[in-house]
């Protein structure tokens, strides 16, 4: 893959033998944006467990404390008075049949976050082979499968993120924008490593985390020293 001259002059400023502190890594990461646009940061953790067993899944939510930067579009599958809770909470769009019929129809994805309440799951399941490529499934696990749904809406538009491992044992999750400066930049990388190593699997053995690096959208790949996460 060919790299333009910016990318190039970026990727000087990292040395790829090294393996930088957080804080370290989170200034790198702003300085070494290449893009005019506000690009996001985003962290890649290699955990040592096997995602092909149940028992090893790492899987869950967090709020960012300094949210994402994003505009969240959310989705609420819920009836009775649900419905005025979740409209009420700031929620985009809220329905039952109409929306997951227009889903179906009309292949319509203008949306972020789908919350459901439980018995709505049956109604929901329909969607799985269109959400679940998308990792736009709701899942107990992640907040959104909840009669909660005023709390889960709130939570999703003031930052909230999910983090999964994928095949290859990789959790990728963005912590926000080059423009929140290495600080809060931070703050939201603590909040989101403290979850994933509470999430850790009692069965894991050796060194949970692998390895962790951080870019920005266009940036080049900083690696970071995981031996002060003490797992």
């Amino acid at each position: 893959m060919k790299h333009g001259k910016n990318y190039l002059d970026s990727a000087k400023l990292v040395d790829k033998n090294k393996q930088y502190d957080v804080e370290e890594a989170l200034d790198l990461a702003v300085k070494t944006k290449t893009a005019k646009f506000d690009e996001t940061v985003e962290i890649h953790i290699r955990l040592g467990v096997d995602s092909r067993h149940a028992d090893q899944l790492v899987r869950g939510a967090v709020v960012l404390p300094n949210g994402t930067g994003k505009t969240v579009r959310t989705l609420v599958i819920c009836k009775g008075d649900k419905v005025k809770d979740a409209e009420a909470a700031g929620a985009d769009y809220v329905g039952a049949e109409d929306l997951v019929e227009k889903i179906q129809k009309e292949n319509w994805m203008d949306f972020d976050v789908v919350i459901a309440t439980p018995d709505m799951m049956g109604l929901v399941g329909r969607l799985g082979k269109v959400l679940g490529p998308r990792g736009l499934m709701p899942n107990p696990k992640a907040g959104t499968v909840t009669p909660d749904v005023a709390r889960a809406v709130t939570d999703a538009k003031a930052g909230k993120i999910e983090y999964r491992l994928d095949k290859t044992n990789i959790i990728h999750c963005s912590i926000g924008k080059v423009s929140f400066g290495p600080e809060k930049l931070r703050e939201n990388f603590d909040t989101l490593m403290g979850a994933v190593i509470k999430a850790k699997p009692a069965v894991t053995k050796g060194q949970y985390i692998k390895s962790c690096v951080v870019a920005t959208t266009m940036g080049p790949g900083i690696k970071l020293n995981t031996g002060k996460f003490g797992v």
